[in-house]
C-alpha cells in the first residue's frame, strides 16, 4: 500500500454517486486503499460542483472527519503547476490535474487514485510515469 493516496475528482464522484459509471470500481478500490486521501483544493472545488447540491454532503462529510484532507499549498508550487499545464496544453490539462501531479513529485511513496485516463500522458519529473490506479 502507498504512504500517500492522493484522489483525483473522477475518484470522488464515482465513489459517492452509486449512478456513476465507475462507482464500482471507486467502492472497491477505496475498501483497499482506505482513507485518509489526500488532495488539492482545485479537486475538491470541481467535485463540489460536479456533485452538486444533492451529493455535495457526502463530501463534507468525508472533510469533516478527515477522511480526505487537502494540504497542498499552490503558492508552494506556482512555477511547478503553471510550467505543468503550459507542458501539456495540448491534452489539455486542468489546473486540479496539475496540481496533482505536482502532489506525485512532492509527497513521498504517492498513489493516485483517478478516472482520468490522461494520467497516463503526464510525467511527473518531466520523464516518470504517475503513479495511478484508474478503472479497466
Amino acid at each position: 500500500m502507498a504512504a500517500i493516496a492522493l484522489v483525483d475528482t473522477g475518484f470522488l464522484i464515482a465513489l459517492l454517486d452509486a449512478r456513476d459509471g465507475h462507482h464500482r470500481w471507486a467502492a472497491e478500490l477505496a475498501s483497499r486503499q482506505p482513507p485518509p486521501w489526500t488532495t488539492c483544493e482545485a479537486v475538491l472545488s470541481e467535485a463540489f460542483h460536479i456533485l452538486g447540491p444533492r451529493d455535495s454532503e457526502a463530501l463534507a462529510t468525508l472533510l469533516r472527519r478527515s477522511a480526505v484532507m487537502a494540504p497542498f499549498r499552490f503558492d508552494q508550487s506556482t512555477e511547478a503547476v503553471l510550467t505543468l499545464m503550459r507542458k501539456y496544453a495540448d491534452v489539455p490539462m486542468s489546473f486540479a490535474n496539475a496540481c496533482l501531479v505536482r502532489m506525485t513529485e512532492i509527497v513521498s511513496d504517492p498513489l493516485l487514485l483517478a478516472t482520468d485516463t490522461d494520467f497516463r500522458i503526464y510525467r511527473r519529473h518531466s520523464r516518470q510515469t504517475v503513479p495511478c490506479m484508474l478503472p479497466t
